[in-house]
């Protein structure tokens, strides 16, 4: 039986609606002439109205249905769809999310001000559209006939919901067909063995009584005709080439094997997704990550011997380290997400913005396909809404100055996502007034960051406004101007292991870059020792290694540069950082790691080899240890601690422009 609570279940479905909706109103504002747009934004608000009701949201079926209607309207052509209508059912739509999260206390009076702008902005909008009630020639009416699937009151359709909206077309007649009812002894009290033959009169269109039948159409028989045809008697409506899908076969003569069947369960379909809670897969990454370690173990003690028994344990380990690894790959692929719906939520992010601030803002998108781990994915919203709210209010200029700069009107904010090795790099660019440096050096040095006068990196100065209460805002704002949120941007983006990046042309805009790991989980790794400790170093950050020879090592003190094909590369002794106390062995390897364009040499005594890591967080005395991102379990149950590339390639760099200024 499964423990699933239904509640929850239509919650969830009920936020995919929504966002269903809100991207057809976000395309519809564009396009206010397209009628597959209208179609579906009615289609989604009549889904939502239905299954609230089904599922006792009554206050969320009641508001819904009020848009639906006026969309309704719209649709035969009673009402045009303005940019007014659009921002209504905006609005509507997040008090609709409020009522499917609580139970409608103390919203009435916010749901009355929507329904009352909603009236307006139908009532303003019809009087250009009277003619257009005459659309087409009134119709007499409909004769229908329709047979659900045994299935669907378990699935929780309601016939007699069908019924009750069939009589609010018009004057209805309806008579139950009972034929296809078993003897008692084989009845199964869950399945729906009546159909209904129905008579409808009145000025109706087909498609308004295909809407009534909009959730269930693809699985049931349906057949309409109108009411002036003489019908076939009494024919069976599954012999008749108008039935929506042909199931009759399926449901009159049901398989062998369903002679017990499991009343509102399926048989699954080619291509069908199966939705799990997000903590269950947390938890299925887990019990990965800790078969990863148990597995490493086996195989440090399958290669400790060459006896019979030995070899036969390695060959076994082998296998094992195969299945594991497919496992390892399996669940991976499980977790990613494309960025397309992080992307997709900015949309009416962007739309309220232009509303508030008064610009024109246009939103694009590049690299939707991009894909990066869902826990990644949730804690990249945050940062991201700061950073295009700063973007729309700080960078872009309003469409006068714009002019008069010589740009279009329209400002662009450009979100795009692509990956580089084991890096997902999202970009956020605008094409605005750029960043002010003399203004945040002014601000500073006002808060103590840097003396007056002192000489710092463009790159360090532009990270200044990462610092906490930094802004460099002439006025506070309902959007911005306070100093808080760069801030946050920054311990998020740091906290998921990643790295910023800014650049800004005054006058052409700004491009705000981060490099975000494509997975919190598990990562395969280089195993290396430095003096008598075990460090991982991000396989997908190693560039080569090179071996460092005593006499190359003593020669390069006080300028640790090593030349790789005509470049200079800076590289650090992990043995000094460390403080290992111990001696340099004869025979030093050099890793040269990079993140982007950067790169940086690590000086490391042996190379173990490669090693499936997985990720452990560090203890609340070790988190602001910035070298390190994490710590891993070994095959002999030792610990090694993961090194921080993003923060050891920033160490080369500032290493290497200190020596460059002494020099």
């Amino acid at each position: 039986m499964s423990g699933q609570d239904p509640i929850a279940a239509f919650r969830v479905e009920a936020g995919e609606l929504l966002e269903q909706i809100e991207q057809g109103l976000l395309d519809l504002g564009h396009r206010l002439d397209d009628r597959d747009l209208v179609d579906a934004v009615f289609r989604g608000l009549h889904t939502l109205k239905g299954s609230g009701a089904m599922f006792g949201f009554d206050a969320l079926a009641t508001f819904t249905h009020h848009c639906e209607t006026a969309f309704d309207r719209v649709r035969k052509g009673l009402a045009p769809a303005t940019q007014e209508l659009v921002a209504v059912i905006l609005s509507a739509q997040d008090h609709m999310r409020a009522l499917i999260d609580g139970d409608g206390t103390g919203l009435e009076a916010a749901g009355d001000a929507i329904l009352a702008r909603l009236q307006a902005a139908i009532d303003g909008a019809s009087g250009a559209l009277a003619a257009a009630a005459a659309a087409g020639p009134a119709k007499k009416g409909w004769r229908l006939f329709f047979r659900l699937p045994p299935e669907s009151m378990a699935n929780g359709t309601n016939p007699l919901m069908l019924l009750d909206e069939l009589r609010e077309l018009g004057e209805c007649k309806i008579i139950a067909r009972t034929d296809a009812i078993p003897p008692l002894a084989e009845l199964v009290p869950v399945e729906c063995h009546i159909g209904w033959d129905v008579e409808l009169h009145g000025d109706i269109s087909k498609d308004d009584i295909e809407d009534v039948f909009i959730f269930v159409m693809d699985d049931m028989e349906l057949k309409i005709e109108p009411l002036a045809s003489e019908p076939a008697a009494d024919a069976a409506p599954a012999d008749t080439p108008t039935v929506v899908q042909a199931m009759v076969a399926a449901n009159d003569a049901p398989a062998p094997e369903t002679a017990n069947p499991t009343p509102g369960r399926a048989a699954p379909k080619s291509g069908e997704s199966v939705r799990v809670p997000a903590e269950r897969l947390d938890e299925l990454m887990d019990r990965v990550g800790e078969l990863v370690i148990v597995q490493s173990r086996l195989s440090q003690l399958a290669h400790g011997g060459g006896s019979a028994a030995d070899l036969v344990l390695r060959s076994i380990s082998e296998e094992i380290e195969r299945l594991a690894s497919e496992l390892r790959d399996t669940m991976m692929v499980l977790r990613m997400v494309p960025v397309a719906s992080l992307f997709g939520r900015f949309r009416r992010l962007v739309h309220d913005l232009a509303r508030d601030t008064g610009k024109t803002i246009e939103l694009s998108t590049e690299g939707e396909t991009t894909e990066v781990d869902k826990t990644v994915m949730e804690r990249l919203a945050d940062p991201m809404v700061h950073l295009i709210r700063n973007s729309c209010d700080h960078g872009l200029e309003t469409p006068e100055e714009r002019i008069a700069a010589g740009k279009p009107a329209a400002g662009q904010v450009r979100l795009s996502a692509h990956q580089a090795g084991g890096e997902v790099m999202i970009t956020i660019r605008d094409d605005g007034r750029g960043i002010d440096r003399d203004r945040v050096r002014a601000k500073a040095e006002v808060q103590g960051l840097i003396q007056p006068g002192q000489q710092i990196s463009e790159q360090e100065l532009l990270q200044m406004i990462f610092h906490p209460g930094f802004s460099t805002a002439a006025a506070v704002t309902n959007l911005s101007g306070r100093g808080v949120g760069m801030d946050v941007v920054k311990r998020t983006i740091e906290s998921l292991r990643g790295a910023i990046d800014i650049k800004s042309v005054p006058g052409e805009g700004s491009t705000v870059t981060l490099r975000i790991p494509l997975t919190l989980a598990i990562i395969d790794g280089l195993l290396v020792r430095v003096g008598e400790g075990r460090y991982v170093i991000p396989l997908a950050a190693v560039e080569e290694c090179i071996e460092l020879s005593l006499e190359e090592d003593l020669r390069s003190r006080g300028r640790s540069f090593i030349t790789l094909r005509d470049r200079l590369v800076p590289f650090l002794r992990l043995r000094e950082m460390f403080d290992t106390g111990t001696r340099p062995d004869p025979h030093q390897k050099i890793v040269v790691i990079a993140t982007g364009a950067e790169r940086v040499g690590l000086v490391v005594d042996q190379i173990i080899g490669s090693h499936q890591t997985v990720i452990k967080s560090m203890s609340a005395l070790h988190r602001d240890v910035s070298t390190f991102a994490g710590a891993t379990i070994l095959g002999d149950g030792g610990v090694a601690l993961i090194l921080d590339v993003v923060q050891l390639v920033t160490l080369g760099q500032h290493q290497e422009e200190r020596l460059r200024a002494a020099g």
